[in-house]
């Protein structure tokens, strides 16, 4: 069983950096106190975060154990009447429960034979559920949140609590000032080599789209090129600050180590943003699953510093290894406002929903949610960024225009992305709030992005901000409570964010959930 286990693990799972995970296995079966000794011996040796202890037959719960309070565990009992692991799995769960040590239980539907070696899909179903939620919960230990600025505009989100982040996540929090970006500019600390790259590439890659601004206020194209030469470097300045770059000119070893950061926020508005070129370009390339140098790892950098949704972004990033979506749920459209505006009567998703979301937000939105990276059968996919090939790159790249920023609203200039997702995608919105007495809450609404016709996006879209990405959002109703309809889900949601991932994966949110001991409030993950 540990042998099949650990095979079913490596060939599925993989860690945050998109190496398969490795399995340590005890050298020897657990039957006492002695044996157990000498497996969390081993596994301390083998820095192991995760334990999964797997049993055909009785034996004694509390003697076999995993009583290490740090790692994460689980417990598979086989289904078989002849060597009741069965009842072992449940002895110890109740040892678990009483000693104060969470664990999951894993228990297959169907009795298999004794001598039965395959794992039931069922159980490979719930294995690789705690797999990747355990997986997600350890990689955040030890790691830090970033925020680069502070409060923004009022928004709850941003006031960084790191009594939580680092109780529930055991995260810890950084803290740097925004003018350190503009310190590291001003004295030439960071990668002169990459920022000469990374412009270049941008030159090539990143087509400047029109330009809102009247002529009063509008930027020349010698002021534009400046202000990309700023957002290019301000971009390779915040990846040094989070993670280090050891390339930094000779005598600043202390800033090429960074803060371990797992996940960031900028404050930008108004005090930066006032006076500065916006941080769009940094927030959206970084969360995109490539930039100059290929395909990589995204980034979190939550927009507005709004803390709990980087971090909620961060949960759906770990479990899939998908660049992830930050927006505004900015408007609930309903049919006959559909209508009424643009002649238009839904039709599929989004009538079924009882209208749709608009999600937007000027920053950051990762560009693989345009929709245009298809898989196999031609559907519009944000795929795991180790799978991003040149081609996948080159179609986001290609649906992305530039815009100036609005110059009104960013009085310092930039450039906003700006795209429409033009496919119908599975996708899950979550929301993690914090509840004064109570502690973090989680919201999932599962769904779907929906693919409108232009001239009714253009109409509808036209009505907020023309220059900022742009996704259609039908949520999954049950026809009661918080899911009623699409309405009732926008007037339930909890902040003026969302963090938005491709896929159906509210099962694994709440398995991670479960792990980091935090309630989850409202969603529509079906039973089965």
């Amino acid at each position: 069983m540990a042998k099949n286990a650990a095979k079913l693990f490596e060939e599925n799972l993989r860690y945050s950096n998109g190496e398969p995970v490795k399995v340590v296995i005890a050298d020897t079966t657990i039957g006492r106190v002695a044996e157990a000794a000498a497996c969390a011996d081993k596994f301390r040796r083998e820095g192991v975060d995760i334990t999964l202890t797997v049993t055909p037959c009785w034996c004694y719960g509390s003697e076999t154990m995993d009583m290490d309070k740090n790692t994460i565990k689980a417990v598979w009992g086989f289904n078989g009447t002849e060597r009741p692991g069965a009842v072992y799995l449940a002895a110890v769960l109740a040892a678990h429960a009483q000693k104060g040590l969470p664990a999951f239980g894993i228990y297959g539907k169907d009795v298999q034979e004794a001598d039965a070696e395959e794992i039931p899909e069922d159980v490979k179903g719930k294995l690789l559920r705690f797999g990747r939620a355990a997986i997600a919960a350890a990689t955040m230990r030890g790691k830090s949140y970033l925020q680069i600025g502070a409060v923004t505009m009022g928004i709850a989100g941003s006031i960084v609590n790191c009594e939580f982040i680092e109780e529930y996540l055991g995260m810890r929090v950084e803290s740097v000032d925004e003018v350190e970006i503009i310190r590291r500019m001003s004295e030439g600390i960071y990668d002169h080599e990459e920022f000469e790259r990374a412009l270049s590439w941008t030159e090539s890659h990143c087509r400047e789209g029109w330009d809102k601004n009247p002529d009063f206020v509008k930027r020349n194209d010698e002021q534009k090129q400046r202000d990309w030469e700023f957002v290019v470097k301000m971009m390779c300045i915040i990846k040094d600050l989070m993670n280090g770059n050891k390339n930094l000119p000779e005598g600043r070893e202390e800033e090429a180590v960074g803060h371990n950061a797992i996940a960031a926020g900028f404050q930008g508005q108004r005090q930066w943003t006032d006076f500065y070129p916006n941080g769009d370009f940094a927030e959206a390339l970084c969360n995109s699953s490539f930039d100059w140098n290929g395909a990589r790892e995204p980034y979190i950098l939550a927009t507005e510093n709004d803390t709990l949704n980087g971090l909620g972004m961060l949960f759906m990033k770990l479990l899939t290894g998908r660049a992830q979506i930050f927006a505004d749920v900015r408007t609930y459209w309903s049919p006959d406002a559909v209508k009424k505006a643009t002649g238009y009567e839904l039709e599929g998703i989004a009538k079924e929903a009882g209208g749709f979301l608009h999600l937007i937000n000027s920053g950051a939105a990762c560009l693989d949610a345009c929709g245009e990276v298809k898989d196999e059968n031609g559907n519009g996919v944000i795929k795991p960024f180790w799978e991003m090939t040149e081609a996948d790159q080159k179609a986001c790249l290609e649906a992305t225009e530039w815009c100036a920023a609005d110059n009104g609203y960013f009085r310092g200039g930039g450039f906003s992305s700006r795209y429409l997702t033009r496919a119908e995608m599975p996708a899950t919105m979550i929301r993690l709030n914090l509840v004064k007495g109570l502690g973090p809450v989680l919201q999932i609404c599962e769904g779907y992005t929906i693919n409108l016709p232009d001239e009714v996006s253009d109409k509808i879209w036209k009505r907020t901000d023309y220059t900022w990405p742009c996704t259609w959002f039908a949520p999954r109703v049950t026809g009661e409570g918080a899911f009623k309809t699409a309405y009732d889900v926008m007037n339930n949601w909890g902040a003026n964010h969302g963090a938005i991932s491709y896929g159906h994966i509210g099962a694994d949110l709440i398995t991670l959930a479960s792990i980091l001991r935090i309630p989850v409030c409202m969603h529509n993950v079906p039973e089965e």
